[in-house]
């Protein structure tokens, strides 16, 4: 079976020794590490938005970077991605930042569209907060529009940059099982790759592997 997400052969900035790494299937994976260690570095080469000096990440067994622009931006559908920060969409209110994948990357006429972006507004919860724009909008709101965003096509993999930062522990951990989707018979419903400097210890037991990235080394904590 194909993993949803792997690395291989990667070399991380500042760094010289490949890294190799596999993201099973309906598990939550998280890799710590400091900033010098260039584990900030994944996400974006996950989606083939920055490039390794070495190495390639596969996506469901596809090197995006390697696709016609019009296909790797369909490609990216499959995946929610929410980068380090929010990446909102700063003129626009939250609920427009959410409706965005939607309106842009789906043939779902305005009334579906309209009906998902309840859902997701409600199941992150922020109604009280969707025509707020991220400048007046707390650090929380905007980090749960952005998963919202991120979930906006029910992704089978959600890769997660520093989601976190910023979080009381309670609210990291919400966040963590609206992004692992409910449960199944072999684990959480979504497939969940998460990069960060640190992750609060009530985590732990919702996260099935960890790794410590330090001085170009990868090491499996669980």
């Amino acid at each position: 079976m194909t993993a949803p997400l792997r690395f291989e052969g990667i070399t991380l900035p500042g760094h010289q020794s490949p890294i190799n790494l596999e993201v099973p299937e309906h598990r939550a994976v998280l890799v710590l590490g400091p900033e010098a260690s260039g584990v900030d570095a994944l996400p974006g080469y996950a989606m083939a938005l920055d490039q390794p000096a070495t190495g390639r990440a596969l996506v469901f067994g596809e090197d995006i970077a390697r696709l016609p622009r019009r296909s790797a931006l369909a490609f990216r559908r499959k995946v929610g991605y929410l980068p380090a920060g929010d990446g909102l969409i700063h003129n626009l209110s939250l609920q427009d930042n959410v409706a965005l994948p939607l309106r842009y990357g789906s043939d779902l006429s305005e009334r579906e569209i309209t009906g998902r972006i309840r859902i997701m507004l409600t199941l992150l919860r922020i109604t009280d907060a969707a025509e707020r724009r991220p400048a007046d909008a707390t650090e929380e709101q905007r980090r749960r529009a952005a998963l919202a965003r991120a979930l906006a096509f029910d992704p089978a993999l959600v890769i997660l940059a520093d989601p976190f930062d910023g979080l009381t522990d309670r609210a990291a951990a919400e966040l963590l099982e609206l992004a692992r989707g409910g449960e199944t018979g072999t684990g959480s419903r979504r497939t969940v790759f998460m990069t960060g400097q640190s992750a609060p210890q009530l985590l732990e037991p919702r996260i099935e592997v960890r790794y410590r990235l330090a001085k170009g080394e990868l090491q499996r904590l669980s």
